[in-house]
C-alpha cells in the first residue's frame, strides 16, 4: 500500500473509535475482503455476537467486509502497525509472513477433509498459528476454505496436459506458482479484486479457487469450465495484530479466543451448504462441471515435493502431517 494512503486509512480507523467506545467497552475492528454472503463473513458476525455475549457487553466487534478497509495485504499491514485489530487472509498469503504456512499450499497434501481438520485442530495447526507472531500477526483459528480447483474460459481441463500454455491466475504465493507450474500452466499473480476484469480482457485464461469463491465472485459469468481436481486445501486464517492482542487482559483474550473457536465450528457447517449451493448455481448458469482423474494431477505435482527435500524444516513438517491419522 502507498505509505501516504496507509497513513490516511490508519488515521481514519483510529478516529472512528480508538478501540473503545467508552472506558468500559472495548471495540475491535475486523476488516476482510469477502462478500457478505460468504460463510466466513457469516461466521465472523456469529463471532461478534458470541464475543458480546461472553463478555456481557464489555467487548464488541465491528466487521467490515468486501475490502472496505483494504485488500488482504493492506489489512495485514494495518494489523502490523496496530491501526486495525483483526483480519482474515488465505494461508497462501500468510506464507510471506509465516514461512511454515507454505506447507498448506502444497498440492494433494491431505488425504481428505478429515485429515485436514485433524492437522489444523491439532498440535501442528496451533504451532503454525503462532508462527507469525514475530511479524506482529497472531493466528486465532482456521476457517474452512474447501479445496481449490481450476476454472477456465476457452477450453476444459480434463488432464494436466490441458493446462499447457494457459495463463492461470494465482495468489502472491511462491508455493501457488510452483504448483501451477508443475502441472504445466503459466502462473500469473493478480489481486482478487482485479481478477474478474483480467479474465474478461484475456489477461489470464483462467484461475483456481473453491466453489463458493467461484460463484460469489461471478467469475462463472466469464469462465464456463470448472474442473474439480481439488489440488490444494488452503484454509483461511483469522488473525489479530499482536499490538492489539497484547493490549487485551487475560480475560479478554480468553473471551476472544473462545468466540473465534466457536465461529470456526459454525463456519464449517455453513461451508458444506455453501459448496453444494455454489456448484448447483454455476451449473444453472451454464458452467460445465468436470470431475477429472485426480491421480494424473497428483502424479505430475509430485515434483513440487522434491524441491523441499533440501529444506529440512518444511520437509519434516510434511512428514509430520502425513503421519497424522
Amino acid at each position: 500500500m502507498n505509505r501516504s494512503l496507509l497513513f490516511l486509512v490508519a488515521s481514519l480507523l483510529v478516529s472512528l473509535s480508538g478501540c473503545h467506545k467508552d472506558n468500559r467497552v472495548r471495540t475491535l475492528k475486523l476488516g476482510h475482503g469477502l462478500d457478505v454472503n460468504h460463510s466466513v463473513h457469516k461466521a465472523m458476525v456469529f463471532m461478534s455476537d458470541r464475543l458480546e455475549e461472553r463478555s456481557g457487553g464489555k467487548m464488541l466487534m465491528e466487521v467490515y467486509p468486501s475490502q472496505q478497509l483494504g485488500t488482504e495485504r493492506q489489512c495485514l499491514e494495518l494489523l502490523q502497525i496496530g491501526s486495525l485489530d483483526m483480519t482474515k487472509v488465505s494461508a497462501a498469503v500468510m506464507e510471506n509472513f509465516s514461512p511454515k504456512m507454505k506447507v498448506f499450499g502444497l498440492p494433494f497434501l491431505f488425504r481428505d477433509k478429515d485429515h485436514a481438520f485433524k492437522v489444523m485442530d491439532g498440535k501442528i495447526g496451533k504451532e503454525l498459528l503462532s508462527d507469525g507472531e514475530r511479524f506482529w500477526l497472531k493466528g486465532l483459528c482456521y476457517y474452512d476454505s474447501g479445496s481449490r480447483s481450476f476454472y477456465t474460459k476457452e477450453r476444459p481441463v480434463n488432464t494436466p496436459d490441458d493446462l499447457e500454455g494457459l495463463k492461470i491466475r494465482v495468489m502472491e504465493s511462491v508455493t501457488s506458482m510452483d504448483m501451477v507450474r508443475s502441472l504445466g500452466g503459466s502462473p500469473t499473480p493478480i489481486s482478487w479484486g482485479e481478477l474478474y476484469t483480467a479474465l474478461q480482457q484475456g489477461v489470464v485464461d483462467g484461475a483456481e479457487n473453491n466453489p463458493p469463491s467461484f460463484y460469489l465472485s461471478h467469475h462463472y459469468e466469464v469462465c464456463k469450465y470448472y474442473s474439480l481436481d481439488e489440488h490444494t486445501t488452503l484454509p483461511d486464517v483469522l488473525l489479530i495484530g499482536t499490538k492489539t492482542w497484547n493490549r487485551l487482559t487475560d480475560t479478554e483474550q480468553e473471551w476472544l479466543q473462545e468466540a473465534a473457536w466457536e465461529s470456526a465450528a459454525y463456519q464449517r457447517k455453513l461451508w458444506v451448504e455453501s459448496e453444494l449451493e455454489a456448484l448447483e448455481e454455476v451449473q444453472k448458469a451454464g458452467v460445465t462441471i468436470i470431475r477429472p482423474d485426480k491421480a494424473a494431477f497428483k502424479m505430475k505435482a509430485e515434483k513440487v515435493y522434491d524441491g523441499y527435500k533440501n529444506d529440512p524444516e518444511i520437509y519434516q513438517l510434511i512428514q509430520q502431517i502425513e503421519a497424522v491419522k
